[in-house]
């Protein structure tokens, strides 16, 4: 069986932003073109350039990045043109979907300290060049490196006061402060840091979007370190370190918080039901389902549910007024628990088979094959369907990748 996707563990001691997220991708050896291939696709290929240098903070090394744009005042515009422009773009479906999950937070984070409608947050606070770079380009990187689970240790948000483009604004930035009110993301203390911005809104809405969660890291096995420096002189080294790793186990039980909607429908045909269904699923929702129920004056309706992360919110209802005749959607957080769990591929003698497996609490193991990839290979071999699927699972409990084809199974 193939090896899983990777764990990552963002170390942010000093807090959280976009360049130094970038820089650690890029000292880890992500290379530049992975950055540059989708900012082109965006039509920002003359807009930037990487000013890019190994440096110290403290004593220890790691690479410095800023971004440096090619044009002194880029023209302003909202995040409804912005989003509207990253929807169009011909960006890998799964990258597109991880960028505007982070505008997304980030522009909603700005309306609600602004008090304005999130399609008219303006542009020089969501999406000027350098903030797409950094948010491309992490999301971008973070992919390339195949990371499955990233964990962020909580970052100090800062104290003081900052100039921006509403004046000065006190520290924690307002944006920074809405993020981890809104998804209950926890802040370390900012206590006997100097006063100054330590973590940014981009590079918080970055992890509020890719965090499976904020705590300490795990017992791990580190396999590459990258380490990117902030530009801020500080009383102490100003890093942030990506490390790559393989997860000591996976038997351990894992919470996640899930938003729901729900919305009871009695006045669509199946085919309808089952178009908005799947528009809800190729939207990012983690699961789908109907139930039947009967409504008032006895008429037959269904009730369609929605499990997803929270920040795919505002995407999914999009979604559900665009496809669905229900006027209302409930929408509520709930607690997941669940068991880790790997992805792979089993070379089988019938060709490939993609394998999900988790392990239980008391230690065993909860292998699934999938289920088109056997359709296929019976189809191809002309072999029962449950035939294949218990020889299949046989070679993932042997772990016999090598194992002589027999003539059937």
């Amino acid at each position: 069986m193939q090896q899983p996707g990777r764990l990552a563990v963002v170390d942010c001691p000093t807090g959280l932003a976009g360049n130094m997220l970038l820089a650690a991708l890029l000292d880890l050896g992500l290379p530049e073109a992975v950055v540059h291939e989708p900012l082109s696709a965006l039509g920002l290929a003359e807009a930037y350039r990487f000013e890019l240098q190994e440096a110290r903070s403290g004593g220890l090394r790691g690479l410095q990045l800023q971004v440096a744009l090619t044009e002194p005042s880029p023209p302003h515009r909202h995040w409804g043109a912005l989003r509207t422009q990253l929807a169009a773009a011909p960006l890998e479906p799964q990258l597109q979907q991880r960028v505007l999950a982070v505008f997304s937070q980030l522009a909603n984070a700005e309306a609600a300290v602004h008090g304005t409608g999130a399609d008219q947050v303006h542009f020089h606070e969501v999406g000027a060049v350098d903030a797409l770079v950094d948010v491309v380009g992490v999301c971008a990187g973070l992919q390339h490196f195949g990371i499955t689970e990233l964990i962020c240790t909580p970052p100090p948000a800062g104290h003081g006061r900052v100039s921006t483009a509403h004046g000065w604004l006190p520290l924690p930035a307002p944006a920074v402060l809405e993020l981890a009110r809104a998804r209950q993301l926890p802040l370390a203390s900012s206590e006997g840091f100097p006063p100054a911005e330590l973590t940014t809104p981009t590079g918080m809405a970055l992890m509020a979007a890719w965090a499976d969660r904020f705590a300490q890291a795990p017992a791990l096995v580190p396999e590459a370190v990258g380490v990117g420096l902030g530009t801020r002189q500080l009383d102490r080294p100003n890093l942030l370190r990506l490390v790559l790793a393989q997860p000591q186990g996976v038997s351990g039980e894992h919470q996640e918080t899930l938003l729901q909607q729900q919305a009871q429908i009695d006045d669509a045909s199946g085919e309808d039901l089952a178009f908005l269904m799947d528009a809800l699923r190729n939207s990012g929702a983690l699961e789908v389902f109907s139930q039947a129920l009967q409504m008032k004056k006895g008429r037959p309706a269904s009730l369609i549910t929605v499990l997803a992360r929270p920040e795919q919110a505002e995407a999914l209802r999009a979604v559900w007024w665009r496809y669905g005749s229900s006027l209302g959607v409930r929408e509520q957080q709930l607690q997941r628990w669940s068991l880790p769990r790997e992805q792979g591929v089993v070379e089988t003698p019938w060709g490939p088979v993609r394998i999900k497996r988790s392990r239980r609490p008391d230690g065993s193991w909860l292998c699934k094959p999938e289920a088109d990839d056997l359709v296929v290979l019976a189809l191809r071999h002309q072999l029962p369907l449950a035939r294949l699927r218990r020889a299949v699972l046989a070679l993932v409990d042997d772990d016999l990748t090598t194992a002589a084809p027999p003539p059937h199974p």
